[in-house]
C-alpha cells in the first residue's frame, strides 16, 4: 500500500504518477519517467507517455525482462525544471528505479542529469539539444538527433539549392537558444552566411516586428527557424500574413502533425529535418526503418487513437535499447544495464539505425535524417541529391 499511497499524494500536488504493468503485486523492475505531459510542451511528453504505457503493457504480456514484470512509474513535470528536478530525485530516492526513460525538453532534461549521474542509474533522455550528450556522461544517453544535425542537415538541403545568405528567428527556450547556438557555429563551415538575427520569448504570441525585419534585409534568401512548442507555428502564420517569399525552414522540434494544424495553410511549402517515421508508408520498401516505423505508427494510432509524432517515437526508441540492454546484461542492475546500453550496436528504431558507443551516446548519424515539406497538408520527402 506504501506505493499506491505516494501515487495518491502525487495526484494531489499536480503530477501524474501511475504503474503500467495490469499486475502491480507481480512488477518487479521498475523504470522511472519524468516528461512534460502537460503544459506547453504537451505535445512531447503526451505521445512519449502513451508510448510507454502501449509498450510496457506489451512487453509485460509477452512475461516481462528477464522473467520480471516491468512497473512504470510517471511524472509530469508541466514544461518546468524545478519540477524535473524533484520528481527525478524522488524517483532516485523513493521509487528506486533502476532507468529512467523521459525527459521530454532540453531544459527539463539538463536539470536531472546531474541527479542521475550521481545515483549512478542510466538515463535515456528524449530532448533534442547536443549539449545532453556532449560532452559524453557516463550514465546520460539520448535518442533523438541533435540540433548541430539538425543545421547540419538544413544547410545541406540549402546549398543544393544554392542558397547561402540565411536569416534565423530562434527561440529563447534552452532548445532554440541551443539550436541557434549550433547553427551560428556550423554555418561558416557550410559555406552559410547568418545575415541577420531575431528571437522570440515562448510568450510571445505575434513575431510580425521580428520577421519585419528579416523581411527588410538585403540579400537574404532563406529563414531558419530553431524552436519548439507554437512560437514556430506563430512564426510561419507571420510570415506568410507579411508575404514573404523566401524557403521557410522549421526545427525537428515541430515534427508532428500538430504543427501543421497549428500553422494551417501558412505551413505549406514549410521544409524541416525529421525522422522517416513521418514519412512511414512511403518508404521504400528495401529500407531496414520501413517495418519498425510502419509497426510502431500502426499500434500507436490503433491504440492511442491520434496520428503519430516523432516523439513518441524517441520514447520508443529509448525504452526499447533499454529493454535490450537488461536482456542482453541478463540482469537490471543499473550498472550492468548501463554498459549493455553503451553496447548498443545495428538497433533500428522510429530514429534511425543506432551505434552507441564510449565516446557517443546517442549513436545516430546525419543519414538519420530526412527534409520533408509540407504539401497539401501532410509531409512528403525531398530527394538528398
Amino acid at each position: 500500500m506504501g506505493a499506491l499511497q505516494r501515487f495518491a499524494v502525487t495526484a494531489a500536488v499536480g503530477c501524474i504518477a501511475l504503474l503500467s504493468a495490469g499486475d502491480r503485486a507481480s512488477a518487479q523492475i521498475k523504470i522511472g519517467s519524468v516528461l512534460s505531459v502537460t503544459g506547453p510542451a504537451s505535445f512531447l511528453g503526451d505521445p512519449e507517455k502513451r508510448t510507454l504505457e502501449i509498450y510496457v503493457d506489451e512487453i509485460n504480456a509477452k512475461g516481462g525482462v528477464n522473467g520480471q514484470k516491468l512497473q512504470l512509474v510517471v511524472y509530469d513535470d508541466a514544461g518546468s525544471a524545478d519540477n524535473a528536478r524533484t520528481f527525478a530525485t524522488r524517483l532516485v530516492e523513493e521509487d528506486k528505479v533502476v532507468a529512467m526513460v523521459g525527459g521530454s525538453t532540453t531544459g527539463t532534461t539538463m536539470a536531472m542529469v546531474q541527479i542521475f549521474e550521481e545515483a549512478k542509474i542510466p538515463f535515456i533522455s528524449l530532448a533534442g539539444a547536443i549539449q545532453i550528450v556532449e560532452p559524453v556522461r557516463k550514465w546520460v544517453f539520448k535518442t533523438p538527433h541533435t540540433d548541430k544535425m539538425a543545421c547540419e542537415k538544413i544547410f545541406g538541403d540549402l546549398k543544393r539549392r544554392n542558397l547561402t545568405t540565411i536569416a534565423l528567428i530562434s527561440g529563447t527556450d534552452a532548445f532554440g537558444k541551443s539550436m541557434r547556438d549550433q547553427c551560428v557555429a556550423v554555418a561558416p563551415k557550410m559555406g552559410i552566411t547568418v545575415a541577420i538575427e531575431e528571437n522570440y520569448g515562448p510568450r510571445d504570441s505575434d513575431m510580425t516586428p521580428q520577421l519585419t525585419n528579416i523581411r527588410n534585409k538585403a540579400g537574404v534568401q532563406a529563414v531558419v527557424n530553431p524552436g519548439f512548442g507554437q512560437g514556430p507555428a506563430i512564426v510561419t502564420r507571420n510570415y506568410r500574413q507579411l508575404g514573404i517569399a523566401l524557403p521557410l525552414y522549421q526545427s525537428h522540434g515541430v515534427a508532428s502533425k500538430q504543427f501543421i494544424e497549428l500553422a494551417g495553410a501558412a505551413a505549406e511549402g514549410v521544409r524541416l529535418p525529421a525522422a522517416a517515421l513521418l514519412i512511414a508508408g512511403k518508404l521504400p520498401d528495401s529500407d531496414k526503418q520501413k517495418p519498425v516505423v510502419e509497426n510502431y505508427s500502426r499500434t500507436y494510432q490503433t491504440k492511442a487513437g491520434q496520428a503519430v509524432s516523432t516523439f513518441g517515437g524517441h520514447a520508443y526508441d529509448g525504452f526499447m535499447i533499454l529493454v535490450e540492454a537488461m536482456q542482453r546484461a541478463k540482469s537490471a542492475d543499473p550498472s550492468k544495464v548501463r554498459d549493455e546500453i553503451e553496447r548498443t550496436k545495428g538497433y533500428v528504431g522510429t530514429g534511425g539505425i543506432v551505434n552507441m558507443s564510449a565516446t557517443d551516446h546517442m549513436g545516430l548519424d546525419l543519414s538519420a535524417f530526412k527534409i520533408l515539406e509540407i504539401k497539401g497538408g501532410d509531409w512528403t520527402l525531398v530527394p538528398d541529391t
